[in-house]
């Protein structure tokens, strides 16, 4: 194990740890924020009315709500990203890893309205009203590459494994462990427990899953930000000296070095995209079922994830963790979901502790259920309707081993898989950036003229 923990180390660092990889990542985004005009900007209160329902047709082809796919969306984002991603990404690159992950959910956002956007147009509903959709249809209908659709499809399937349930499994393992040490020797109790429960909502469909989502991501955000925003008000003075902190690491080479800028650009970078998954292609296979016939329309809806995800909810578990001072005072071995179990606690003592993991639990579940609905999408592509049920019993069946696997081993396969979907997923955004701009032209001047005729 140890050796198998060393050997997909290196292969994540090959792939993370160069320039070439951080460029196409946030330069993607970036170049999409340009091309769209700042999307982020010009949507979002057209975004929050989308989400609210005020244009919402019962009739328009799909499977959910514009909320209910959001939330489903939501519901793979807001995980342990949240709270274990975060903790591991400022204990390895320093404070100033939270500043580039707002700025890779900034330009994220630009990210995800296109490849969501893209979903809906080149999405698949069969004769029962299902529907299929995501970057490997996008890659075969708009780009005519069915290989690359493969390619996709075949990594999204291996990172349902790593991403959807080992790493969630083990971080919850890890934050209860904090809590309640004995945890660990029975960890796999917990991991039973969380496969049953995931096994009850998968077997629904995508229907279920964003029934269960809708009701889910709003209460568990709220708790955990409710908990977030006592410990911030608790050390209210110390606030602006943690931004300083959080800034002074991100960009300050003279003071601290190029490796160390360089240390928090790469870990800000990777656990950004672990956490709001913008270009990742996954959460594009939730949008892809909303109730809608305008593509733009769940593309703005989509956009939402980066912000409420990572500019709310990990700038929630970031602060606390640099204000108590937490990734300086606890020990080496007390990382992720740990990490920030102990930072709570220094300031609202073992309640804080019991919160996070808690809501560690939740949020992973929520992950677990979401990321299964991907999976199934992409086995559906590559073997048929056939392999979705034997899918679902097998991803429900590996729940159970992530408390035996190794965090590091985890992270490390999960950072692989993220990075070798996202290339594919990525080529096609930016090939149809065009046509998406398009799009989005055409449907606000459409808006426009509406309003103007009223």
């Amino acid at each position: 194990m140890d050796i198998l923990t060393e050997l997909t180390g290196k292969i994540s660092g090959f792939l993370w740890n160069n320039g070439v990889t951080m460029i196409i990542l946030v330069g993607t985004g970036l170049y999409l924020t340009f091309r769209l005009r700042f999307v982020q900007f010009t949507g979002f209160t057209h975004s929050i009315r989308l989400i609210r329902g005020v244009y919402h047709h019962r009739n328009d082809p799909g499977e959910v709500s514009h909320f209910q796919a959001l939330s489903t969306a939501l519901s793979a984002t807001v995980g342990t990203g949240n709270i274990a991603g975060v903790a591991t990404a400022i204990s390895l690159g320093g404070p100033g890893a939270l500043f580039w992950m707002w700025v890779t959910a900034f330009v994220g956002m630009a990210t995800k309205f296109t490849e969501s956007t893209l979903a809906l147009k080149f999405r698949e509903i069969d004769d029962k009203g299902e529907v299929a959709g995501g970057p490997m249809y996008t890659l075969l209908h708009g780009l005519k590459m069915k290989r690359t659709a493969m390619i996709f499809a075949s990594f999204a399937l291996i990172a349902s494994f790593g991403i959807g349930n080992l790493v969630q499994a083990n971080s919850v393992v890890d934050g209860l462990a904090f809590i309640w040490p004995q945890v660990r020797e029975q960890g796999w109790i917990i991991c039973v427990l969380m496969s049953i429960m995931v096994g009850l909502v998968i077997l629904g469909g995508v229907k279920r899953i964003g029934k269960v989502a809708s009701l889910l991501v709003p209460f568990m955000a709220i708790v955990y930000i409710f908990a977030a925003l006592i410990v911030l008000f608790i050390n209210l003075k110390d606030i602006p000296a943690a931004f300083e902190t959080i800034f002074n690491s991100a960009l300050n080479v003279s003071a601290l070095g190029a490796a160390a800028v360089g240390e928090a650009i790469r870990w800000g970078v990777a656990r950004g995209l672990f956490s709001n998954e913008a270009g990742l292609g996954s959460s594009p296979m939730a949008h892809a079922a909303a109730k809608t016939e305008i593509p733009v329309r769940e593309g703005l809806v989509a956009m939402m994830e980066p912000f409420v995800d990572t500019l709310v909810i990990c700038t929630m578990t970031g602060l606390v963790i640099v204000i108590s001072g937490a990734y300086i005072t606890a020990d080496e071995h007390t990382m992720g979901a740990a990490l920030t179990a102990y930072a709570f606690s220094q300031s609202i003592g073992d309640g804080g502790a019991m919160i996070v993991g808690f809501g560690l639990v939740l949020f992973a579940y929520s992950t677990m259920i979401a990321w299964s609905y991907y999976g199934d999408r992409c086995a559906k592509y590559l073997f048929g309707e056939v392999a979705v049920l034997p899918y679902r019993v097998i991803y429900t069946g590996l729940i159970v081993i992530g408390a035996a696997v190794p965090l590091k081993l985890v992270w490390n396969i999960a950072d692989i898989t993220t990075i070798l979907m996202a290339l594919p997923n990525l080529l096609a955004v930016f090939l149809l950036a065009g046509l998406v701009t398009r799009m989005k032209n055409d449907y606000f001047k459409t808006l426009k003229q509406e309003k103007n005729n009223e």
